[in-house]
Order: structure tokens, then sequence, then C-alpha cells
């Protein structure tokens, strides 16, 4: 069992980045994906999430307009498109999956003792790196 996500890279102010969260050994469709982001020296922060019950997304406001998220379920895979990148989404980005759960769910599972969201399965995250 296993969630990894990739796609990250260095890119200009402007451009686009599609990071990808593909899962193995389950099916990914019955599970909320989350994907987080963390800066250095900053606190994790949410930045989307599609639901397992009726794939509603939510989007924190600072990429509300520019980052998509969608699913494949053909791939097991979900995506994150970012388009219009700026420095400050400059993060290492996560994807994680918590089984059969709303979105508001998976914001309510933030610990402050962890700074992390309580979710079944975590990927590695991935570097992404916008210049000015």
């Amino acid at each position: 069992v296993q969630l990894q996500a990739s796609g990250g890279g260095l890119v200009q102010t402007g451009d686009s980045l599609t990071l990808s969260c593909a899962a193995s050994g389950f099916t990914l469709d019955y599970y909320a994906v989350g994907w987080s982001r963390q800066a250095p020296g900053k606190e994790r922060e949410g930045v989307s999430c599609i639901s397992s019950y009726d794939d509603s997304i939510d989007y924190t406001d600072s990429v509300k307009g520019r980052f998509t998220t969608s699913r494949d379920n053909a791939n097991n895979t979900v995506y994150l498109q970012m388009n219009s990148l700026k420095p400050e989404d400059t993060a290492v980005y996560y994807c994680a999956a918590d089984y059969w759960v709303s979105c508001t769910a998976v914001v309510g599972s933030w610990d402050p003792l962890t700074q992390n969201y309580d979710m079944d399965y975590w990927g590695k995250g991935t570097l992404v790196t916008v210049s000015s």
C-alpha cells in the first residue's frame, strides 16, 4: 500500500505545473484526497481536498482560481494542476488520503500538536520552487 506524490520542480513565476498523487494497493476513488504544503519555516497549510462522497472540492483562498484538483480513476491518481504560480507557492507539497470521508472531516482532522492532518495514507513530499 503506497501513496506517491510527484511532479514537483523549479519553475518561474506565472508558469504551470501538475502534481500527481498515485495510489497503489488500494482504490483511491474511495478516499478523500488532500493536498497540503509546507514552506521553509512555516506551518503546513492545506491546499485542496477532493471528497470521497461526491468529488466536491475545496481550495484554500490563496489558490482559488489558480489550482485545480481532479481524479483519474483509471490511473488511480489525483492531480493538482497549478497555474499562474507565484513565489509564495514555493513549498514541499504532500498528498494524503483518508477513507470515505468528507473534506470537512479532513479539515477537522488537523492536529495542532503534530501540526498535521490525521489521514490514513501519506505520500512523500514533492518540492515545488517558483522563482521570481
